[in-house]
């Protein structure tokens, strides 16, 4: 039997914290939400438990994009979906190129938002 696909979700708002959080929650995923990168890296849930990583840009303290880059290096294997208030083109080619598995901008769908994780969770041994 598959395990429950655990998404991480790191946003300062609390709103779409909250918001996502139980968006997902109610579709049976288990979900960790953090205020801020820094919050996410103290957790004592490891970052391996983590199936799909949904990380908002700009951030105080850490970015979106620095946490992906630190993740990169000791979890290259959990896919992230940034969203953002605040985007450029050029921003999002570079989250892509980074491996980032879509860019989204807010208000987004939520459609948009679940294939963007049902993307990242396909190549999973969760799903």
């Amino acid at each position: 039997m598959a395990r429950t696909p655990r998404i991480s979700i790191v946003d300062d708002d609390s709103s779409v914290r909250e918001s996502l959080r139980r968006l997902f929650r109610s579709l049976g995923f288990g979900v960790e939400a953090f205020s801020s990168a820094e919050d996410f890296l103290g957790s004592p849930r490891p970052s391996e438990e983590t199936d799909c990583m949904i990380l908002d840009v700009r951030m105080p303290g850490m970015s979106g994009f620095e946490l992906h880059r630190r993740l990169l290096t000791s979890h290259p294997r959990v896919p992230v979906v940034f969203i953002t208030a605040h985007g450029d083109e050029e921003q999002r080619s570079q989250a892509l190129e980074a491996g980032a598995v879509d860019y989204l901008l807010k208000p987004f769908s939520e459609e948009a938002l679940l294939n963007a994780v049902d993307t990242a969770l396909s190549g999973s041994d969760v799903k």
